[in-house]
């Protein structure tokens, strides 16, 4: 394996991080490698039908438009994709931290110890995450040798095929609409970036402010990580108000960055609610079984798999990603009932038509900004 250089790579051993996920992560489902040959030619071949399907219903993009590649991948591909996206978007703010900490011998020994201790407890994140991502639309993917994107601006699709059977045979449903029902979900996720030239670049943005304001202090942001996970654990002492139940993202923040992880999460549910409400209106015309699989999805994305699951979506603020699901679709649902399908993409217009937080929650108060409609 090839190091990667340069000052961030200093701050985080990337080629650690792969490692220990690999190392870590649970051994997929027991398929032949003819079941998993049919598996991925599947996949394959919904995403083109999700694609048409997907553009047919929401009126958004073209076929030229969609210039980004699909990748079926596995585990560990999962986690080299993401370890590269990681490594792109945070290179700036690692760059920064790396110049704060300075260059002296000293500095640079503990950089390197730093580093790895970094590489492994992000590839022991990975390995969690790896096992339960079915798909993904990496939007600020890189082209590397192994790992193709997109030629405007990057981008890849992935669908992780093992974590795929894994989920439809624990939910007892019909595997190939299953496999259709979850390409419907990520294929609206790359019609969205590639029918908004703009929202890349708008995210981008807001990312890149948010972690321009971090604290670059190392040793401030290994405190707030060590209460984080003191609070995860219960080591708090009993009746300590402060920082428990709070997720990592939420402790690690400035007020500054409060207001730009607002109107994050306002873009973030409204995407993943657009691609939950295209993914149940397309189901019922190509997914027979779509009621039953969304039941029990719904229920096992509800519950989690366990005690640690659990602690772990809430440390890492992927509870909240539950409510952006939930709270996005209904105010998509609420607008294309109010306006139609060609009211409701004037969101897509610009930054300036996006909902803010609030209007995820009101979307009546979107309508009469963007729409100008005078409340009844």
């Amino acid at each position: 394996m090839t190091s990667i250089g340069g000052a961030a790579s200093s701050m985080v051993d990337w080629n650690l991080a792969v490692a220990t996920a690999t190392r870590l992560m649970r051994p997929g489902p027991d398929v032949s490698r003819d079941e998993a040959r049919a598996v991925v030619a599947e996949l394959r071949r919904h995403a083109r039908s999700a694609e048409e399907h997907v553009r047919g219903f929401t009126n958004l993009g073209t076929p030229e438009t969609h210039d980004t590649p699909l990748l079926v991948v596995d585990r560990p591909g999962w986690v080299r994709a993401n370890v590269a996206g990681f490594r792109e978007l945070l290179k700036p703010l690692l760059d920064k931290m790396q110049e704060r900490r300075g260059t002296s011998p000293g500095t640079m020994v503990m950089g390197a110890v730093g580093g790895k201790v970094t590489g492994v407890e992000l590839g022991m994140l990975l390995s969690f995450l790896a096992s339960r991502v079915l798909g993904q639309y990496e939007t600020f993917a890189p082209a590397t040798r192994d790992l193709p994107a997109g030629a405007h601006g990057g981008g890849r699709l992935l669908l992780v095929a093992p974590n795929i059977v894994h989920v439809e045979r624990e939910l007892d449903v019909e595997p190939h609409d299953f496999r259709l029902w979850v390409t419907l979900h990520e294929e609206t996720h790359r019609t969205q970036f590639t029918a908004v030239p703009w929202l890349r670049d708008h995210l981008e943005g807001e990312i890149q402010a948010f972690l321009g304001e971090t604290d670059v202090d190392p040793m401030t942001v290994l405190e707030r990580v060590r209460e984080a996970a003191q609070s995860l654990v219960g080591g708090r002492p009993e009746g300590e108000e402060g920082d428990e139940g709070r997720s990592l993202v939420e402790i690690v923040q400035t007020p500054a960055q409060r207001e730009i992880l607002g109107r994050l999460t306002a873009v973030m549910s409204l995407l993943e609610g657009h691609a939950d409400y295209v993914m149940d209106g397309v189901g019922p015309e190509v997914v027979p079984s779509v009621a039953e699989i969304r039941e029990k999805f719904q229920q096992r994305r509800a519950k989690g798999a366990s005690r640690l699951d659990m602690a772990l979506r809430k440390l890492l603020g992927l509870d909240a990603k539950l409510r952006q699901y939930r709270d996005g679709e209904r105010f998509v649902r609420a607008v294309v009932d109010e306006v139609g399908m060609e009211g409701f993409n004037r969101v897509w217009t610009s930054p300036n038509t996006l909902p803010t937080k609030a209007e995820i929650g009101k979307p009546a108060d979107w309508i009469t900004r963007v729409h100008r409609k005078p409340e009844a």
